[in-house]
């Protein structure tokens, strides 16, 4: 029998104290590790401190460059029984050469989120126009994200809301997707006992990564547009912001007489959480799941964001807390949840039940491997049955495996 080997490709090295994505990478490959699997994870960006030390963890960690065959040689010699991209871009640098080398290896595509969907809002935003699904389905990158999930065996997809947009907006076979969202421990009674109470907390929080756009966008927000109406009626509070490279237009927001505290990177983020009162996310683009949010519910803190936060996040559970698209609205809820203790309280205990429910890690990551199985069993019938996958894998439609060669040639 062939050892069960994973090689996950990464647009960048595993940060889990940085961002969401790679606390949801670190999920994976300990559910992959539960299972005896031997992994490779391979990149080609740079690293840098932030990273985790994936060979501690018993992974094989590999530097690889782009547009260049040696990769061809590698994935050769290694021919693992399974290869997952993290993001649509790593399987159109990548995915050509794995099926050339590497046929029988089951394809899989970790979308985080659906860059084409963020993007898009985005980009929405900065031209004041409203979001449209017919934005969307004209933007090129929805072309790019949607083509690579196709030609991958299956694709993980993290909110419920995307699930339903490829499903019903894209036409796209439920069998080549997977809803898989974060996967957590359920939060136990004797961990609620440990929180701190409602007394016990103070201030308020923000906490995401400032490579990450919505997050930037989210800070200028809270500065600009909330803040000044919670702290005229709470002028002792504070608030918070924390996250992974702070850049200078965040750090010129720092003003401690207005109690608007910049704090940087956070080393320990459960700890910030768990002794703030409440956390602020006002997120006006996005996609997929705010690793923000669950970790708000899983330290017990309530948190106050708007329709785009707890989108594809809660199912029908009240939220954590309070959602909030008109900014003066945002400010009296995080006031009001700020305030009242039952109406706090209550909100923990929302946070607690979509945690338990919908996050499970045990009953999610047992219907993954019960896919990967299942898939690998006639891998042949089931890539057949994918007509679209092998149209587009096709060498007439690969301009992305062409453009590849012709850079490699010219970069000789």
């Amino acid at each position: 029998m062939q050892e069960k080997s994973l090689l996950i490709i990464g647009a960048v090295w595993v940060e889990p104290n940085s961002s969401a994505a790679g606390k949801r990478m670190l999920q994976l490959i300990a559910q992959f590790l539960e299972r005896d699997y031997k992994i490779t994870f391979a990149s080609a960006s740079q690293k840098n401190e932030k990273a985790i030390d994936l060979i501690s963890l018993g992974i094989d960690a590999v530097a690889i460059a782009l547009n260049n065959a040696s990769f061809d040689i590698f994935i050769k010699e290694l021919q693992p029984t399974i290869v997952l991209f993290d993001r649509f871009m790593m399987e159109e640098q990548f995915g050509w050469r794995v099926a050339e080398n590497c046929p029988k290896a089951l394809r899989i595509l970790d979308t985080e989120d659906l860059h084409c969907l963020r993007k898009t809002r985005a980009l929405c935003l900065k031209q004041q126009r409203n979001f449209s699904i017919n934005e969307l389905l004209k933007q090129d990158i929805t072309k790019r994200e949607i083509a690579a999930i196709l030609r991958c065996d299956f694709s993980l997809i993290i909110s419920t809301f995307e699930m339903e947009l490829l499903k019903n907006t894209f036409k796209i076979a439920d069998t080549i997707l997977m809803y898989l969202p974060f996967l957590f421990d359920e939060i136990t009674e004797s961990q609620q006992k440990k929180w701190q109470s409602f007394e016990e907390r103070e201030h308020f929080v923000f906490i995401g990564n400032f490579f990450h756009k919505p997050n930037m966008d989210a800070v200028l927000t809270l500065k600009n547009k909330i803040w000044n109406a919670i702290r005229k009626q709470l002028p002792k509070a504070e608030i918070h912001i924390y996250g992974a490279y702070v850049n200078q237009q965040i750090q010129e927001l720092h003003n401690k007489k207005e109690g608007f505290i910049v704090k940087g990177f956070a080393e320990d983020a459960n700890e910030v959480v768990e002794n703030a009162k409440v956390v602020l996310a006002p997120l006006n683009f996005g996609a997929g799941i705010k690793g923000k949010l669950t970790e708000a519910m899983l330290c017990g803190t309530p948190s106050v964001t708007t329709t785009i936060g707890v989108e594809g996040m809660a199912g029908d559970f009240p939220w954590n807390g309070f959602v909030a698209d008109d900014f003066s609205n945002f400010a009296l809820k995080a006031v009001e949840l700020y305030l009242n203790k039952p109406i706090w309280e209550q909100s923990q205990l929302n946070g607690i039940a979509i945690i338990n429910s919908i996050y499970s890690k045990e009953k999610n990551a047992l219907l993954f491997f019960n896919k990967i199985e299942e898939v690998q069993q006639d891998l042949e019938k089931y890539r057949t049955a994918n007509f679209l996958g092998s149209l587009l894998q096709h060498q007439t439609l690969q301009a992305t495996k062409y453009m590849s060669k012709w850079i490699e040639e010219k970069n000789k």
